[in-house]
């Protein structure tokens, strides 16, 4: 297929998922809506100009705070900050394959990019520094230290695949494994308040790791952390996107030896550990905005200027510039300053923090918030760097955007957007979701109700791995799918059987398994406290005693998919066949390894008698399936009865 015609595919597929959005009379299928992610109770901005005014630091910094050898990219670039650094001149005392290659200054007087090539023939150890003035003499001096690599080349690091199980938690919200660290009297924000939405409430990276037993359990092999690292700010800052350090977890969860030591005991037992990342913006109270480098750190307007939220701007054929930029440039809330990822020592300084995270912290993946909006010059820059030193590390953006040719552009290798390759394995998958939404949720017809999952996975070509996807029914900004069903055991139990079966990664929100509801209006409804995370609460659903009959019923659903999935080489990597659905009903197959899956999902609201003979192209050569959950068996030489939003997964005998 050539440029053009894929062009014309593009612009139609567009086109097609507009039109069925209006469709479906559903905005929220359509439009994002900025209130779900715009943070509540923050008075109407003013406007505040960010300038270099470099006023007294009162410790020097070092960034990174060390490095490593045997890297891909032979150059690591130290940011120094410190009082009247600037002008200082950088002297290394001589070590065998390291000298400094670049010496760079911005605006403030109070920072110093110096370059370092660390050459084949460095070996491990503390380089000296020395920082001269103009008259050649000393003014400050630091040692540096480098490393042996924990992960050359990748190798040792867990890995995420299709056969594991993610899991995504908010720690401030699980279980507070430490009230030691509840508050800190020299933070911007001091104490916990369950009863507010949006103070914090004292969960921690401790509490996550007393926990690990109940994981295995549920079925779980990979956690899903919103982000740790410190967000001194002084409201909301329970959530973790508004980073004040990039070096630092935050106090309040616990420390960087914690964190490290949560990743070595879940990899002890199994469980691999994504991270949570943001290149879009940082909290206004981050170290390096309140001294900032250089006016063109960030993206500064002379009125407050907001995104606009609409990321086909970036890939529209027909969109202004002014509609990029704003994209692009605009800041996605008050408290939150839109990074300048176009300027060359901030776009190191980011890609460099994650290459220590991994190396430090021996990370399996990284989840990119807000993928869509920051420079996506930077965005390929930046994949193609965490590519090269880690071939097989699990990168994924939040792509919440609406059309499956709009979100697979986002991803590498697609031809979709003409000289350019964004070097991003995966997404979260939105598509699916709202397709799993819609078939529990409106009446199938020619587009619309389960018609959407057949559609959104019969345009899998616009990816180049779409067996990596991230799959999910709800997550930390929208609302809770058990609310979204109306609570309905049937449709939440068919939702949850075609996450386990379907392509992709899939990952549960924490209390899915509870199940735990509300709508996401506003977005602190639906992070919750996980009961039982805290000393004192009424139940613990951490245990089977704590546990309603209906919760431990649905607990015992997931655990039975979940470790089923990660047993059956067939829903990891096997083929997918599926049929048009026809009268609410949707029958797909998963074939790999030796085992062939069937799965049937009806629905509708009326009990079916399927007619297995349509699908003997998937049941050749076999006599019966087994449910997976129930283990009753359905014989092929007969009709299957299927009872209202029921879905069977058979796995197929002779």
């Amino acid at each position: 297929m050539d440029i053009q015609m894929k062009k014309i595919l593009l612009v139609g597929l567009m086109i097609f998922w507009a039109v069925s959005a209006v469709i479906a009379q559903d905005p929220s299928i359509y439009n994002e809506d900025p209130e779900q992610r715009r943070p509540v109770g923050m008075e109407e901005p003013g406007h505040q100009v960010f300038e270099p005014t470099g006023g007294p630091v009162a410790e020097f910094r070092v960034d990174p705070p060390n490095w490593w050898i045997g890297m891909q990219e032979p150059r690591v670039e130290l940011m120094l900050h410190g009082s009247n650094i600037r002008d200082l001149q950088p002297v290394l005392e001589e070590y065998p394959g390291v000298k400094i290659s670049k010496v760079t200054r911005l605006e403030s007087p109070n920072y110093l990019f110096v370059e370092l090539l660390v050459g084949p023939g460095a070996k491990q150890g503390n380089l000296s520094f020395v920082l001269n003035n103009a008259e050649g003499k000393k003014a400050q001096s630091f040692r540096y230290q480098l490393r042996n690599r924990n992960y050359p080349e990748g190798r040792g690091l867990p890995q995420i695949t299709p056969m594991d199980v993610m899991y995504l938690l908010m720690p401030d919200r699980f279980a507070n494994g430490d009230s030691n660290n509840d508050s800190f009297s020299d933070m911007e924000q001091v104490g916990i308040n369950r009863d507010k939405m949006y103070f914090r409430h004292g969960g921690d990276l401790q509490g996550v790791l007393n926990h690990l037993d109940y994981f295995k359990e549920l079925g779980v092999s990979a956690l899903w952390l919103n982000p740790i690292l410190e967000n001194n700010q002084p409201y909301e800052s329970y959530h973790g996107y508004a980073f004040t350090d990039h070096y630092k977890v935050d106090r309040r969860l616990g420390s960087n030896e914690l964190f490290r030591q949560l990743t070595d005991s879940c990899r002890k037992v199994g469980i691999k550990m994504v991270m949570d990342i943001v290149h879009n913006h940082v909290g206004d109270q981050h170290w390096f905005i309140q001294d900032i480098p250089s006016r063109d750190w960030i993206h500064q307007f002379s009125e407050y200027t907001q995104t606009q939220y609409r990321a086909t701007t970036l890939m529209d054929p027909y969109a202004s510039e002014a509609d990029k930029n704003r994209m692009t440039d605009g800041w996605f809330a008050p408290h939150m300053p839109d990074l300048n990822q176009k300027h060359p020592q901030l776009s190191t300084y980011l890609i460099q923090s994650n290459i220590w995270w991994i190396e430090y912290a021996g990370l399996a993946g990284y989840r990119v918030d807000t993928y869509a909006y920051p420079d996506q010059g930077f965005m390929a820059e930046w994949g193609a760097r965490i590519q090269a030193e880690y071939p097989d590390f699990l990168l994924f953006g939040e792509t919440w955007v609406h059309g499956p040719a709009v979100q697979a552009q986002f991803t590498q290798g697609n031809d979709l957007r003409e000289g350019y390759n964004s070097n991003l394995p995966n997404v979260t998958d939105f598509q699916l979701y709202y397709g799993i939404k819609e078939a529990l949720t409106r009446p199938q017809d020619w587009t619309g109700g389960v018609s959407r999952i057949y559609y959104t996975l019969a345009q899998d070509f616009l990816y180049e791995e779409p067996y990596h996807n991230v799959t999910f029914l709800d997550n930390h900004d929208i609302d809770r799918f058990w609310s979204i069903v109306g609570r309905d055991m049937r449709k939440f139990k068919s939702a949850l059987a075609f996450l386990f079966t379907t392509r992709g990664i899939p990952c549960i929100y924490y209390g899915t398994e509870l199940p735990m509801g509300n709508f996401a209006n506003p977005d602190g409804k639906v992070r919750a406290d996980f009961p039982g995370g805290w000393e004192g609460d009424a139940s613990n659903k951490f245990t089977e005693a704590g546990r309603s009959e209906q919760e431990q019923e649905l607990f015992n659903y997931i655990s039975t998919l979940a470790q089923y999935r990660q047993n059956t080489p067939a829903l990891q990597y096997g083929s997918l066949m599926q049929f048009v659905p026809e009268n609410g009903v949707y029958v797909y197959f998963r074939q790999g390894d030796g085992k062939t899956v069937m799965v049937i999902m009806n629905t509708s609201i009326k009990t079916v008698t399927l007619d297995v003979e349509r699908y003997q192209e998937g049941w050749e050569g076999f006599r019966f399936g087994r449910d997976v959950a129930s283990k009753t068996a359905y014989l092929f030489n007969e009709p299957i009865e299927i009872s209202p939003y029921g879905t069977l997964v058979l796995e197929l005998q002779r």
